[in-house]
């Protein structure tokens, strides 16, 4: 509109006087609008418009304090504009307002909550025009308040880009007050009025809501992604002033689910956001807290934690704080519909009453639901959807860069109080802690501490400390190693029992065959860690019994130095039923998938399928699952090495087995006496005259043995007495039916 004059009238009703808006009838102006009010060349007020019938066309109705500041007279000419706020620059981040009792004789000495005035403040007066030193009065608490504005800040710019904060304070000297402003109360100086609560000190909001996180100090180690990432999808439109959300279409992000393996700082980051938002204490639920055996109970429970939340948004609308409920442990409550059998269905309806609360018909906005679970998979879809618990974050095994953050948080104190050693690398122990989580490197950084302390205990009949030497107590290097090798073992990953029993022996290199073998291997091993092209590689090592394919498996594997190396072997699965043995199989793959490189040994497939010859029997459910997994690829940005072991190539073949694997690679028995002899003089069993004297029996002629059984027969014979050794080994060797003296070998 254009600049018009305008009378300056008196706040019809006392109501109207404590909107600290001016009043103009409908004909001229309109509710909230922004007007310039100027009342010499040089003197301009900014007001927040209100119409009402009683206000008489062509004048302007102002309260007292408002006539006050302006220098204001009834009666008065004044040029009147329409005033824009430009909403990049001119939000207003923080205002510091000046309190004091109206009357002095309404003055009384009881405390008053400032962040319940500020919120009262900002639900009152949002969407306002503020400017220093405007003079306004307040009601609350049925009192009436006298307030000066002293400093208006306004928002920080780089925030509303997602950028992080500059820090730089911005003073304007108008600003538009909206849901996100943050109130500071000051009293008076001479005032007798007692504040209260965080509002009356100056905390500005946009540091509350800041990406840029120290998270060491939060002892959060190796989540730096992660959380920027939860802080773009659910906190960003937060941060933004509700009325630009508004002309978004923009809804907040109201459910978050935290999934990973136990250990990964899941509950740890859910409290952490609770203390980054400045919001109410979260409210942490565990899961099967809320289940109650009696009828509704359990539904009355999750009523009750969105109760406060429910309130809050009636009363104040969009400026109602916001509520965070963090469910630990969600998959207790939220099982799939209809998948428990026989049960009394307080699950189903729990999972309903949830549902209906966070996004139901009478949907919430104040509200933020954070789950956590190791299992996401249990969870009802219907909780999953957008909407609900959208924002579903993997919280996975850290990566290098994060154990090292880990262990710096953890031996923080150690190194202030100078009681780590100069010998502790923690770039080296986050090298050898592959697929550690950050609960198990705490565990071994209290193992360590443990084995330091263990050194100062006098051993005598009585437990006691050796003060002088604790006075010396230093955490070493040793102390670490010790532990990794002895105390702490990962989760997931490599469980170097497991694979050093099969090699125990280690490999005997008795001919091409094997060399060729274990080179083969080497090349799928690099294939797995370099190409992006096959993230999955599946090899299957098939040969007679006895030949050594486990361990060659075993020795691949741990050659490949990869983080997570699990044998799926059929001693572990004895007794099992066919369902459980299926479930053991599909937890290694699972478990697998959850490392960056990860290597499967499937040893003795027919074993696992309950394969025997007399019938023929095998379990086809197992067959099914084995011939799903070996061909599923691993999540994106993993790599995986499946090597699989059999005696019995025609039985997979058959079973369409066999293709399932990318490539094979035979390997043999040993076929001729030279390869025998190449192998006794590697294990160094027999003496050199008693190796000439078998070399004298078996060169040129067929030998057909596998290595593990010739390992057996070699340890028999050298039981005997030294002259019989001999002749024992060549005598087992023709009963086992190896050695064949009639016919010559055919390569």
């Amino acid at each position: 509109m254009a600049a018009r004059t305008m009378q300056v009238a008196r706040c019809p009703t006392d109501e109207l006087s404590l909107t600290n808006c001016a009043v103009a009838s409908e004909k001229d102006l309109q509710s909230g609008q922004h007007v310039t009010v100027k009342t010499t060349p040089t003197h301009k007020f900014v007001f927040t418009v209100r119409t009402h019938q009683s206000v008489v066309p062509g004048t302007i109705a102002f309260s007292l304090p408002q006539r006050k500041w302006a220098g204001l007279s009834i009666g008065q000419d004044v040029e009147v504009s329409t005033y824009a706020f430009d909403k990049s620059r001119q939000c207003v981040g923080t205002v510091t307002v000046e309190v004091d009792f109206l009357q002095k004789k309404s003055a009384d000495s009881s405390p008053y909550d400032s962040d319940k005035m500020a919120a009262e403040f900002i639900q009152h007066f949002t969407s306002q025009a503020f400017s220093q030193s405007q003079q306004l009065v307040f009601s609350y608490c049925e009192k009436l308040f006298s307030l000066v504005i002293k400093e208006v800040e306004a928002m920080d710019p780089s925030i509303l880009k997602g950028d992080p904060a500059s820090g730089k304070k911005n003073k304007i000297d108008i600003g538009l007050l909206h849901g996100n402003s943050q109130v500071v109360f000051e009293k008076a100086e001479s005032s007798s009025l007692q504040l209260v609560g965080k509002a009356k000190t100056r905390e500005a909001r946009q540091s509350i809501i800041n990406p840029d996180w120290n998270f060491e100090r939060m002892g959060i180690g190796g989540l730096d992604k992660e959380f920027s990432d939860i802080f773009r999808r659910a906190f960003a439109s937060r941060v933004f002033p509700p009325d630009i959300v508004e002309q978004m279409g923009c809804k907040h992000v109201k459910g978050i689910l935290l999934y990973g393996p136990p250990g990964c700082g899941k509950t740890l980051m859910a409290r952490q956001i609770g203390k980054m938002l400045n919001a109410r204490e979260p409210k942490i639920v565990n899961g099967p807290e809320i289940l109650n055996k009696y009828v509704g109970e359990s539904e009355a429970n999750i009523r009750k934690l969105f109760a406060d939340a429910e309130e809050e948004q009636k009363r104040l609308g969009t400026n109602s704080g916001l509520h965070i409920i963090i469910f630990d442990e969600i998959d207790a409550i939220c099982k799939q519909r209809g998948s428990m059998a026989g049960s009394t269905g307080v699950h189903d309806t729990v999972v309903n009453q949830l549902l209906s609360k966070i996004d139901g018909v009478e949907q919430l906005n104040n509200i933020l639901v954070i789950g956590m679970t190791n299992r996401p998979d249990l969870i009802d879809e219907a909780l999953m959807r957008p909407g609900r618990l959208e924002v579903k974050m993997e919280i996975g095994l850290p990566d290098e860069n994060g154990r090292v953050q880990i262990l710096n948080i953890h031996t923080a104190k150690m190194r202030e109080f100078k009681l780590l050693a100069g010998d502790v690398d923690i770039t080296e122990l986050a090298t050898e802690t592959k697929n550690f989580s950050g609960a198990e490197l705490e565990g071994l950084v209290r193992a360590a501490q443990s084995t330091a302390m263990n050194r100062h205990i006098k051993a005598s009949n009585t437990v006691e400390v050796d003060m002088e030497k604790a006075e010396k107590l230093l955490v070493t290097r040793g102390d670490f190693l010790a532990s990794l090798e002895n105390d702490i073992k990962p989760a997931f990953g490599t469980n170097q029992e497991d694979y050093a029993s099969y090699i125990m022996n280690d490999i005997i290199k008795w001919g091409d065959p094997v060399t060729a073998a274990l080179d083969d291997g080497t090349l799928l091993v690099q294939q797995t860690k370099n190409s992006d092209r096959t993230p999955l590689v599946s090899v299957l090592l098939e040969g007679p019994p006895h030949s050594g394919k486990t361990a060659l498996a075993a020795k691949i594997a741990e050659d490949s130095q990869f983080p997570f190396i699990k044998i799926c072997s059929p001693d572990k699965m004895i007794g099992h039923s066919e369902i459980a043995k299926c479930q053991a199989i599909k937890k290694i793959f699972d478990d697998a998938y959850k490392s960056q490189l990860s290597c499967v040994v499937v040893d003795d497939i027919e074993r696992l399928l309950d394969y025997v010859p007399i019938g023929p029997r095998f379990s086809n459910l197992v067959l099914q699952a084995l011939l799903v997994l070996l061909k599923k690829p691993p999540p994106h940005g993993r790599k995986l090495l499946i090597i699989g072991t059999t005696s019995r190539k025609d039985v997979l073949q058959e079973m369409e087995l066999l293709d399932a694997f990318s490539t094979k690679i035979h390997i043999p028995n040993l076929s001729r006496g030279e390869q025998l002899m190449e192998a006794l003089e590697m294990l160094g069993s027999f003496q050199e005259k008693e190796r000439a004297a078998i070399a004298k029996e078996v060169k040129g002629k067929s030998v057909w043995i596998g290595i593990k059984k010739l390992l057996m027969l070699i340890e028999m014979a050298l039981q005997m007495h030294a002259e019989y050794r001999v002749s024992k080994f060549l005598s087992l060797l023709r009963e086992e039916g190896a050695l064949d003296s009639a016919h010559h070998v055919a390569i």
